[in-house]
């Protein structure tokens, strides 16, 4: 399990959600996905590849499922009973450690046991054996028997089932009031299981920091058992050709753009012709990040995952967990984890902030301004300590001008720039907003800016490095990624140039509408949820004043 409390919390929250949703009706996902290939978890120590196979299994079979389900009835019904595992042993002349067995879902009973554990608890064979449940049960019983179950990897969370079940069968009131309450709020907001999909993952990585050793370590094996050296950056020439002689994968560069419906797909695999479609505009670096992508799905062998770019539609967790994971082999494979270490550490020494020092780091290693401060997420917890931070992406509106946060990943906890899905106005004061205007007023390619943004009514501040390119669909627009570090002792004592008196600092906030700065130049709405609030308090306040 993991380590931190608050992770685990967040963990649980993140994976109960999703099961709750997928039980919930809003969406419908298929029954069964059968053995899949290796995935590389944290229990995993070895990295399948070359088209090798695991024998594990990771999601549970139908007859698992009902295992479970007997056994949390029979747990159930003892404690209601108040009933002991030895007192049960009488009754029903079955050893304790078959009763434990079965409680936990490892034995399931033949029909005269059965029959023996109905009389015992005072209810009929037909209950005992069926899908059905009391009232107070059936809640629990239709997660049990979900999709999700057989759809999601719990072992990825360090989640036990065993345990899962102990805690439904403890406060089974107060979980079904649980359950019934996310019903409401996944129907009421039309809430898809996709969303859940997306938040687990981004709590996965929060759970690991963001750091995956075991991925890195991949690339340092796929490197050595292919010979593969050379200084970085990699040519796409050479990308393409390992792709072709290792895995008999060839690259078409204009299929994909012949067809208005597949314009916006960036990649696509034929695993039937063996055939990585590429879109013919790409930059030289988005094509090495495609191509490494495919020989991270190759060499690791991960069989649930999509063939496109970007994802259509995710129908499982797993789908989305192996992308990221060769996602992350790329990044690696692209900007090695020791070399990048190094360079980090000479901007870390440097006493004042310096733009140009990211910008040649992305000529380096030939990656976009989003390929590079996703890295750096990897590697900032485990090699400077730097734990608390956020990486956030915002795209701009053709129609309305207006800002989307398309991505966002936080560590630690949640941060204060977060997704807002309410059609609010993000602040204008930050440096992710403030980069994008500041490119289309200039020719160049990439705005790199910093800042220090000290958030309105808290004590949080945070260093934020933005980077702000044109949009790949329209240059016209531009696209901002934002990698932000929570000032603090660990820090200051990584980053000198954090103290640098010529950085911007500015008091900013989450949106207008929750934002108490008077006379902002910046201000895009009127404070609506602040004098919502100053409202509900003005009554209460004369309430309690009536004589």
């Amino acid at each position: 399990m993991a380590e931190n409390p608050q992770k685990e919390n967040k963990m649980f929250l993140a994976v109960f959600l999703t099961f709750v949703q997928i039980v919930s009706g809003t969406s419908y996902l298929c029954s069964r996905i059968g053995d899949h290939g290796a995935l590389r978890d944290a229990d995993t120590n070895s990295i399948p590849h070359k088209g090798k196979r695991t024998n594990r299994t990771y999601m549970l079979t139908d007859n698992q499922l009902i295992r479970l389900i007997f056994g949390f009835k029979v747990r159930h019904l003892r404690q209601q009973h108040e009933l002991s595992y030895q007192q049960l042993s009488k009754l029903t002349g079955l050893s304790t450690s078959y009763l434990n067995d079965i409680e936990k879902g490892k034995r399931y009973p033949k029909p005269d046991k059965i029959n023996a554990l109905a009389e015992a608890l005072n209810v009929d064979y037909n209950y005992m054996v069926s899908l059905n449940a009391s009232k107070r049960l059936q809640p629990i019983i239709d997660l049990l028997s979900s999709h999700f179950f057989k759809l999601f990897p719990l072992h990825e969370f360090g989640i036990s089932l065993e345990k899962l079940i102990e805690l439904f069968s403890q406060t089974p009131d107060r979980i079904n009031a649980f359950i019934s309450t996310i019903f409401k709020i996944a129907r009421n907001y039309q809430v898809n299981e996709e969303t859940f999909y997306l938040e687990a993952l981004r709590s996965f990585q929060d759970m690991h920091d963001n750091h995956f050793p075991k991925l890195e370590m991949a690339t340092q094996e796929f490197k050595q058992e292919y010979s593969i050296q050379g200084i970085l950056p990699y040519t796409t020439a050479f990308l393409e050709d390992q792709l072709e002689e290792l895995y008999g994968i060839s690259i078409n560069r204009g299929a994909l753009a012949q067809n208005k419906t597949t314009q916006a797909i960036r990649s696509y695999l034929s695993p039937e012709s063996k055939t990585l479609y590429l879109q013919d505009d790409l930059s030289s670096a988005q094509e090495n990040f495609l191509i490494a992508r495919e020989l991270g799905f190759q060499f690791l062998d991960l069989q649930e995952r999509p063939y496109e770019t970007t994802i259509v539609k995710i129908e499982t967790f797993e789908k989305l967990l192996n992308n990221y994971k060769a996602s992350h082999f790329a990044a690696a494979l692209l900007m090695d984890e020791r070399s990048l270490v190094e360079d980090l550490k000479v901007i870390a020494r440097m006493s004042s902030w310096d733009p140009l020092a990211l910008v040649d780091m992305i000529d380096k290693y030939n990656v976009t301004p989003e390929m590079l401060l996703q890295r750096l997420t990897n590697i900032l917890p485990q090699h400077f300590g730097i734990e608390n931070l956020f990486f956030i992406r915002l795209t701009q509106d053709a129609e309305t001008g207006s800002y989307s946060m398309t991505k966002d990943l936080h560590l630690s906890q949640l941060h204060s720039p977060y997704n807002n899905e309410l059609d609010e106005h993000y602040c204008h004061r930050w440096v992710s907003i403030t980069t994008i205007l500041e490119l289309a007023e200039s020719d160049e390619d990439v705005i790199v800016d910093a800042q220090i943004s000290s958030y309105w009514d808290t004590d949080k501040d945070y260093l934020c490095i933005s980077m702000a390119k044109r949009s790949h669909k329209n240059p016209a627009l531009g696209v901002s990624v934002t990698l932000g570090m929570l000032i603090n002792t660990d820090l200051k004592s990584s980053f000198n140039f954090v103290r640098d008196p010529k950085l911007k600092v500015r008091t900013v906030s989450t949106t207008c509408e929750r934002c108490g700065v008077v006379d902002c130049e910046s201000r895009q709405a009127s404070p609506s949820i602040l004098d919502q609030e100053a409202k509900e308090d003005s009554i209460l306040q004369a309430l309690s004043e009536l004589p």
